[in-house]
């Protein structure tokens, strides 16, 4: 198992890795929950997939287990940002305006982690094994970006997890349904990472 951390600068690196990336993306997000995303030649992809963002992906002999994106609070896009603060500005109709606790920060020791999934076909015994590789490489990511803190809108049963993989974790909004799933914005403390 690998773990790697692809950006516009290094993709032409690692083959056809970025491509299998959305690739799955698209199964986790459109195919398996059925979300109404832009997908073309069979991948899933957004406004926020710019040069700005970074992805890490969990992977074995080319195969996704899981993946993740970051994304600058400092980044622009036409009128959009990221996807936290776009969505508190009223650019995305599918997560409430209201997420937050506070406005929407821009500060580039401030990053985002979106699209956060772990691939349906990830078999059970190493899904646990797979979610640590996703979430040091993240972090590990992040910290070498300069982020002091990421925020993500994740599933609200994040408490059960984030002190096995111990992350230092508080609600940066309320708890909200999408989809039917509880989420709720977190803030993770980069800085006890810190070496």
């Amino acid at each position: 198992m690998q773990t790697t951390t692809l950006s516009f600068a290094n993709m032409h690196n690692h083959g056809e890795l970025m491509a299998n990336l959305f690739r799955a993306r698209r199964q986790s997000f459109i195919v398996q929950n059925k979300w109404d995303l832009p997908e073309a030649m069979g991948m899933e992809y957004d406004q926020y997939d710019t040069p700005a963002s970074r992805w890490v992906a969990v992977h074995q002999l080319g195969r996704i287990l899981a993946g993740i994106r970051l994304t600058p609070t400092t980044a622009r896009c036409g009128v959009y940002s990221y996807m936290i603060r776009d969505a508190q500005r009223g650019l995305l109709a599918s997560i409430p305006q209201d997420l937050l606790y506070d406005t929407a920060p821009v500060d580039e020791h401030i990053w985002e982690s979106s699209r956060v999934f772990v691939a349906h076909d990830t078999p059970q015994r190493i899904r646990r094994l797979v979610h640590a590789h996703l979430i040091t490489e993240m972090t590990k990511t992040a910290r070498d970006l300069g982020a002091a803190h990421v925020l993500g809108l994740i599933p609200a049963n994040w408490p059960r997890w984030a002190r096995r993989c111990g992350l230092s974790i508080v609600a940066a909004g309320r708890v909200m349904e999408i989809d039917r799933i509880d989420n709720q914005v977190v803030s993770i403390d980069l800085t006890t990472k810190l070496h």
